[in-house]
């Protein structure tokens, strides 16, 4: 079939979830059988495809990395409307999980359903707060519903020079992101995605555009400065600042982030939130109580958990202080490995957490 010509927009959205499934999803026991499933579809056999992954499902039909798969063929196929139930459904059973959430954008972007779009994209947010692609992609979805909100201001008073400027600078905008296509390319060695494509693809071998969005692994964040020789725990995996009087602090931070992932892995949530300090940073602005009820419903799900940490580095400045780690984090759902930052405080004479970031 045919496609369509896609705006700059809708370029760039689709252009940035190529990858999003081998980055995220857990490896599961079908693992042997979704790089054959992927393979088929850069040969373009998507029929096949579907057939092998809807045999998976019959076995596993709760299997993440099987569904979302599914869904990435079904949208390859243009099927968008059984592709958009299946990231649907993948967002309700997987909440805590961003990407369905983001490739759910993407199809009703295609669609020219913004308002439905910008709501999937502040979930992706709401659910990984430093979700970046999520971020990039609301922006140029908030970018269009401003251009159809000006257009529809210039139809009503069309001598309006302050909105023409407005919609030139909004057009601009949009167009610059990424070079627009009116042809469909070859599914095999695509330069830039389909317009209803959200498959992972093959890198093209011309340089890509200046602005394509991609997913990059994550890595360490640089430490500030140290300002006293930094000293290595071989035991702790440690690199902490070290000074007279902040030696003790040291080993009850990572005492107490320790005591934290612990308390996770064992889902003794009342123990889990008592690390928070009072003062902590909810994420999206949440209130304490409908984050610790979201928390809540995430940990106490069946299933085992293991939560572990390793490279932690300390920081200390007075009754403050700045953890960076590796977090890895497996469930019957889900298994990832990622940095991150926890800014902690002193309160009663205990260090809390006060705010967390994923690197």
């Amino acid at each position: 079939m045919q496609s369509t010509p896609q705006t700059p927009l809708l370029a760039s959205l689709c252009s940035i979830t190529a990858g999003l499934l081998l980055t995220f999803f857990a490896v599961s026991a079908n693992a042997q059988s979704i790089p054959e499933i992927q393979q088929l579809v850069k040969q373009g056999k998507t029929s096949q495809a579907l057939e092998k992954v809807d045999a998976l499902l019959v076995s596993k039909p709760k299997d993440a990395q099987a569904r979302f798969q599914r869904g990435l063929i079904l949208t390859d196929m243009g099927r968008q409307a059984e592709a958009i139930a299946v990231f649907t459904k993948l967002t309700e059973d997987y909440p805590e999980l961003p990407e369905p959430y983001n490739n759910l954008a993407v199809l009703h972007a295609q669609q020219k359903q913004y308002n439905k779009a910008r709501q999937a994209l502040e979930m992706a947010i709401r659910t990984h707060p430093s979700y970046s692609i999520a971020h990039e992609n609301l922006g140029d979805v908030y970018a269009k519903l401003a251009s159809q909100a000006y257009d529809k201001a210039l139809q009503l008073d069309s001598s309006n020079s302050k909105t023409q400027t407005k919609l030139s600078m909004i057009k601009e905008l949009i167009g610059s992101s990424t070079p627009p296509t009116s042809k469909p390319h070859p599914a095999s060695k695509p330069a830039v995605p389909e317009p209803v494509k959200v498959a992972v693809v093959e890198p093209a071998k011309a340089a890509p555009p200046p602005a394509q969005k991609t997913v990059a692994p994550p890595s360490e964040p640089t430490p500030p400065p140290a300002k006293t020789p930094v000293e290595k725990k071989p035991e702790a995996n440690l690199t902490v600042e070290k000074t007279p009087a902040n030696a003790n602090s040291e080993t009850e931070i990572v005492k107490t982030l320790h005591a934290w992932a612990s308390a996770w892995t064992r889902k003794d949530v009342k123990s889990y939130l008592a690390f928070y300090a009072a003062s902590f940073q909810t994420p999206n602005g949440m209130t304490r109580k409908a984050w610790e009820t979201q928390r809540h419903q995430r940990i106490d799900k069946p299933g085992k958990l293991q939560v572990s940490l390793d490279d932690i580095k300390v920081t200390i400045n007075g009754d403050k202080a700045t953890v960076r780690f590796r977090q890895h984090y497996t469930s019957s759902t889900l298994k990832s490995s990622s940095g991150k930052t926890i800014d902690f405080v002193k309160s009663g004479g205990k260090w809390l957490i006060h705010q967390e970031r994923v690197n």
